[in-house]
């Protein structure tokens, strides 16, 4: 791997309060929610909008995507999706990067997300200035970058990869022998590597979700379940992987409920995953993989902050109001659309 590099570590400690704060999202009950429910619906049809939602989002906000020819997924999909659905406006319920890719792809259509200040902390562990000089630096390798990540970013790389299609993409340049700089989450970056035995430069970012999750107490829960799968997302802890009985992206996790024949299964990844994986294996037990700290000292608990920033209220709102529309700038959209294009042409294959 040659001499030892410093790459620049961004830590995201702060979140936004609204996202910190536990029932500050509202939540509609009885005949209010119904009243809701309908006129987001409404707005859908009259907007000429569908509704694409990631696996982590409130779970309501996946079943109204279901029930309105929407769409629930990881953000490969999710991209998919929106590139070919026909309709004019396209609604993203995740965080900041989706609607931008949303839009990266799809210049001729309105994109709407429920609120813009929904982030990623490994988009934030990324700032694209310091990542262009980083790249700048090394110019002899190929740049590798995570889909969360912000357009300046998707803009100075050579392919864009999602956890569904990583290992694929790194074997594939490390088959025709490109060194690569990888970004942003070094946990993923260091499963890949080991996967593949690629050269790569990792940056230093991850995932507040599944960075907290902990090896000794993920132990002491496999020693209560004996008889449970454990699923892993590779954005998690080198120590948490290597106890993993299935280690993949959220549709791989979602998938292995319904093909292991486990009755129990623990699962480290957002815990909004679990309205799927219910769908998808209905009687089967899921439980929480635990994170660092419990409670007030607990900094995701299992749920992005971000994620949980999407909620009925904010759709219908934007729907009614045509707010928190997204935008990228051109010159910036052209050259993530190349690297992003990349991964969306290597998926079909």
């Amino acid at each position: 791997m040659g001499a030892k590099v410093d790459i620049p570590f961004f830590p995201v400690v702060n979140f936004p309060v609204t996202a910190q704060v536990e029932g500050c999202v509202p939540h509609y009950l009885g005949e209010r929610r119904e009243f809701v429910r309908e006129q987001v619906k409404r707005q859908l049809i009259e907007q000429d909008a569908v509704l694409v939602a990631h696996y982590y989002t409130d779970s309501e906000l996946q079943e109204i995507a279901e029930e309105t020819g929407g769409f629930v997924s990881d953000s490969l999909d999710m991209a998919r999706f929106g590139n070919t659905h026909p309709a004019s406006t396209l609604v993203v319920a995740g965080v900041r990067f989706m609607g931008e890719t949303a839009k990266i792809l799809n210049p001729e259509k309105r994109v709407l997300m429920p609120t813009l200040e929904a982030e990623c902390s490994l988009d934030l562990g990324c700032p694209a200035e310091d990542f262009v000089c980083f790249c700048d630096i090394h110019s002899d390798r190929t740049v590798v970058v995570y889909a969360n990540t912000s357009a300046e970013v998707k803009a100075r790389a050579d392919w864009v990869v999602t956890s569904g299609i990583a290992l694929k993409v790194v074997r594939y340049l490390h088959d025709r022998g490109e060194k690569m700089i990888w970004a942003p989450d070094r946990h993923l970056g260091r499963y890949v590597q080991k996967m593949t035995g690629a050269d790569m430069l990792l940056w230093q970012a991850e995932c507040v979700v599944h960075g907290e999750f902990r090896v000794r107490a993920l132990e002491r829960l496999v020693g209560q379940h004996p008889q449970a799968a454990v699923l892993v997302h590779p954005e998690s802890p080198e120590s948490v992987i290597a106890l993993a009985d299935v280690v993949g992206s959220t549709t791989r996790l979602i998938n292995a409920t319904r093909e292991l024949p486990n009755k129990e299964f623990i699962v480290a990844t957002d815990n909004g995953i679990f309205y799927k994986m219910r769908q998808a294996a209905p009687g089967k037990k899921l439980i929480e993989a635990p994170t660092f700290g419990e409670g007030a000292t607990c900094q995701s608990c299992a749920h992005c902050p971000w994620m949980a920033m999407n909620g009925l209220h904010n759709l219908l709102h934007v729907l009614e109001t045509g707010d928190n529309e997204v935008y990228v700038k051109e010159s910036v959209r052209v050259e993530a659309l190349r690297s992003t294009q990349k991964m969306l042409d290597f998926a079909r294959q």
